[in-house]
């Protein structure tokens, strides 16, 4: 190829980014609500969500947005530095105060890649989380819960770890929890989950967009105060913020395939997320 070809190659490239960023602005997405991000390990949400936590704390959407997350990542023994790290990293991608960030600390979910978090413990600290007084609702009463939206890994986990795949299964308990007994209301909590991509799109960064448009596009969309699927993508700013959060928030993390994951990972500026039927 001549040398105006190769040149041309990285105008492209931001061409595509630009406009993908600019397209995923004019999406439906979420207002007024009250919304948990819900994780695993400290760094979840920058490696994974940070795209949809840009979006969703911008002011003019009037959303509240808190981080709940199951485990302080004591694996190596930083679990004090872990916690510290995921507060600075969620103020740094958009969150109002650091109390909107909740560490847990509890043996029944330990920080492991062997070890599968039991969904019934889940659903019982979810339940004492964002619905304490479910017990006491009469069934002929509407179910009641202090959030409008849970968001979490979908049933892949997006790296497959365990631990992610157990919120997909703990949240789905707690909300069939949440409708024992009111057969006929609405469930208060939507659930929606981030998709999981093969490992060849995963690691594309923003040559990823493409598909991800055309997919969103393609799927069947529901609209209104909940709609789906939900698109996210972070322009260059985005960008930076999210591997800043990494790289200045988590330093205890950043070992040398984290630095890959940061660099071409496309968690890092694209996140879709669809909401799940619940019963």
């Amino acid at each position: 190829m001549s040398w105006l070809t190769w040149a041309s190659i990285p105008v492209l490239l931001c061409g595509i980014w630009l406009y993908t960023a600019q397209l995923s602005g004019s999406f439906p997405t979420l207002r007024g609500k009250r919304i948990c991000l819900l994780i695993a390990h400290p760094d979840d949400e920058a490696m994974f969500f940070a795209p949809t936590l840009l979006a969703l704390t911008r002011p003019e959407l009037g959303n509240h947005l808190k981080i709940l997350c199951l485990s302080s990542g004591n694996a190596d023994g930083l679990g004090e530095t872990r916690k510290k790290e995921l507060i600075k990293s969620g103020m740094m991608l958009g969150l109002r105060n650091e109390d909107d960030v909740l560490v847990i600390e509890d043996s029944n979910f330990p920080d492991s890649m062997t070890v599968t978090w039991n969904p019934r413990l889940l659903s019982n600290l979810l339940t004492s989380a964002f619905a304490p007084k479910m017990a006491s609702v009469p069934s002929t009463s509407a179910p009641q819960a202090t959030i409008d939206i849970l968001v979490t890994f979908d049933l892949d986990g997006i790296s497959s770890h365990p631990n992610h795949k157990a919120l997909y299964h703990g949240a789905h308990t707690f909300l069939r929890s949440l409708m024992h007994r009111h057969s006929g209301w609405e469930c208060p909590v939507k659930l929606y989950t981030l998709t999981t991509t093969n490992i060849l799109r995963k690691y594309m960064s923003v040559l990823d967009a493409p598909a991800s448009v055309l997919n969103m596009m393609l799927k069947k969309k529901e609209l209104g105060s909940y709609p789906t699927p939900l698109f996210y993508a972070s322009g260059p700013a985005g960008y930076r913020q999210a591997q800043r959060a990494m790289t200045a928030a988590h330093k205890s993390q950043m070992r040398w395939f984290r630095w890959g994951w940061i660099t071409i990972g496309r968690y890092m500026i694209l996140n879709d997320l669809r909401k799940e039927k619940t019963l």
